[in-house]
């Protein structure tokens, strides 16, 4: 069985020679004349078909303007966040260091007491020794 020959060649064939036939039967005949009109007919749908196309013109201009401000905008508040952030961790961390300074001296006094006291028990059981008065 032979193979079936493809139909788009003879498609694009008779679609060619009805549009000849078109403009040259509203050309009254004169190839020249036909030849304008299909060349004005292609310029005017390519200059249609251009001014449909989406990003054209001032609507692109205006689109990426909105575009744009807003992500500039989204760009200020995640820096702002992170200022924010950064205020509050360095204000934690101020805190936590006071915090810590303050227990650090409070067992320092805290031995500071406890040294004093055994220095004082040492000191008068040396006394003792030597013949000084306990008390």
């Amino acid at each position: 069985m032979a193979q079936p020959k493809s139909r788009v060649p003879l498609a694009v064939g008779l679609t060619a020679a009805a549009g000849v036939g078109y403009y040259l039967y509203q050309s009254g005949g004169n190839a020249k004349v036909a030849e304008k009109k299909f060349e004005a007919d292609l310029s005017s749908a390519s200059s249609r078909v251009k001014g449909e196309l989406p990003g054209r013109g001032k609507e692109a201009e205006k689109t990426a303007a909105a575009w744009a401000t807003e992500k500039g905008q989204q760009i200020d508040n995640v820096a702002e966040k992170a200022r924010n952030e950064l205020n509050k961790t360095g204000e934690s961390l101020d805190s936590y260091r006071k915090e810590a300074g303050k227990e650090a001296m409070a067992k320092v006094d805290k031995f500071d007491a406890t040294v004093e006291k055994e220095a004082a028990k040492a000191k008068s059981g040396i006394s003792g020794w030597f013949g000084g008065s306990s008390k």
